[in-house]
């Protein structure tokens, strides 16, 4: 399918390779019927999307790929990326009864992504879509969403499967959050992200980029003309250590980096061979391993605890040590050391165990350590709730915030989670709308 946003073809995550590249026909087939279609299916309940996994694997193994991509686009509309980018290893595979023999458990996130793949290249060649919108009635309601990322693209998505009006406004000019900006080469480049949001559109949905709600367009605005307002709007610029010559060239956030790695053209990584990564979370494994891809000879992690304690998945940093990355525990940054000239020479660590400082030799440093919180847009909507971490309050169950008319899903509302996270939360803010609206 073909997307309306272009991208250079001169980034540097392109020289990343796929890590998990599409089955063919005859290899999705093969490992389909390995599965022994559990009635009580354990990678049901881990997927937070509860797609029918063994129903959609026996589709596959039966010659019904279409088939199978309708069974798992019902729960999770954008089961293209998610199978690419999820943690199957503590997800779904990591719950296949196949473990449990000491076997290597079924590869979900693979078929999964050869069914939705295939969905999408169908209908590129025949020009024909394997799912249609409702026709629109006279209770169609007009619904605002709030940021272009997973959440607000599912919640469009499924709201417009209905029959419904759905306008995204994006204050970006490419729309995918995170998949499109900050999920690792390796996993899923860019133009695959937009590929997906394409897909979304093709359902009816409305797409405006380069609209910032609260500078172009008032929340007021929205509340009033629309029946039902989604927050979607993700987290805002990386966190800060706060600590002595932090400001300058050679610090990094690492979601802005990895952004300029996937995204932009003219962005030359720094001549550097030693880069430190402050951080212990998924983001901060992902661009540790991709600076150590992408050739600098020396990546060390610095990490405040121990491994033990690290959010990141070990299966993840198993992954990142293969491939040279160094982990210091028990460290926290104190103060960035510059050169004559201004460049970062080293960073200076505090044994957090021990006590004392050292000092690491680094040219370059890069802060994962989390994303500040958006609070001014959260105020604008009528102050709506947010908990003592600064992210928006809402129903476990309906995404409906303090403000009845107001829905919220994804990062805003977890502090990061997985991409299907925020899937789960657009579609079920949907179902909870269309519910609502048919019981008055």
């Amino acid at each position: 399918m073909d997307t309306p946003y272009s991208l250079p073809a001169e980034r540097l995550e392109v020289r990343l390779p796929d890590a998990k590249p599409k089955y063919t026909s005859a290899e999705a087939r093969a490992e389909a019927e390995r599965c022994l279609y559990c009635h009580d299916a354990p990678c049901i309940e881990k997927c937070p999307t509860e797609i029918n996994i063994p129903e959609f694997i026996h589709k596959i193994a039966s010659g019904n790929t279409l088939g199978a991509a309708r069974t798992i686009l019902a729960q999770n509309i954008l089961g293209y990326t998610c199978a690419r980018v999820c943690p199957v290893e503590v997800l779904c595979v990591g719950a296949c009864v196949y473990n449990e023999w000491h076997k290597t458990p079924i590869a979900i996130g693979r078929l999964q992504r050869y069914a939705t793949e295939s969905l999408l290249e169908h209908e590129a060649l025949t020009g024909q879509a394997v799912l249609r919108p409702k026709t629109p009635t006279e209770g169609r309601r007009k619904v605002a969403l709030v940021g272009a990322g997973p959440a607000s693209l599912a919640c469009a998505a499924y709201l417009a499967l209905e029959g419904h009006e759905a306008v995204i406004y994006e204050r970006g000019a490419l729309p995918g959050g995170l998949n499109t900006t900050g999920v690792a080469p390796y996993k899923l480049h860019s133009e695959d992200s937009l590929r997906e949001v394409a897909y979304v559109q093709s359902l009816g949905v409305t797409l405006k980029t380069g609209v910032e709600v609260g500078r172009d367009l008032s929340a007021s605005s929205l509340l009033n003309d629309h029946d039902a307002v989604f927050l979607g709007m993700g987290l805002g610029a990386d966190a800060r250590l706060s600590i002595a010559d932090e400001a300058g060239p050679g610090v990094w956030g690492a979601t802005a980096l990895i952004e300029k790695i996937k995204n932009d053209a003219s962005f030359k990584l720094p001549a550097v061979k030693r880069a430190t990564v402050v951080g212990g979370g998924n983001t901060a494994i992902d661009i540790a391993r991709e600076l150590a891809q992408l050739g600098v000879a020396e990546v060390v992690m610095v990490y405040r605890r121990g491994a033990e304690h690290m959010s990141g998945y070990k299966h993840e940093m198993d992954l990142a040590r293969k491939e040279g990355i160094r982990l210091v525990g028990w460290r926290q940054p104190v103060a960035v050391l510059r050169d004559a000239a201004g460049g970062v020479s080293g960073l200076r660590l505090r044994d957090t165990q021990q006590g004392g400082e050292e000092t690491l030799s680094t040219e370059l440093v890069v802060l994962a350590i989390g994303q500040e919180k958006i609070k001014g847009l959260t105020d604008a909507f009528g102050g709506i709730a947010l908990d003592q971490k600064g992210c928006v309050v809402a129903d476990a169950k309906t995404r409906q915030t303090s403000n009845p008319k107001v829905y919220a899903g994804g990062d805003c509302i977890n502090g990061g989670k997985e991409v299907v996270n925020a899937v789960a939360d657009g579609r079920d803010a949907a179902r909870a709308m269309i519910q609502r609206w048919f019981a008055a």
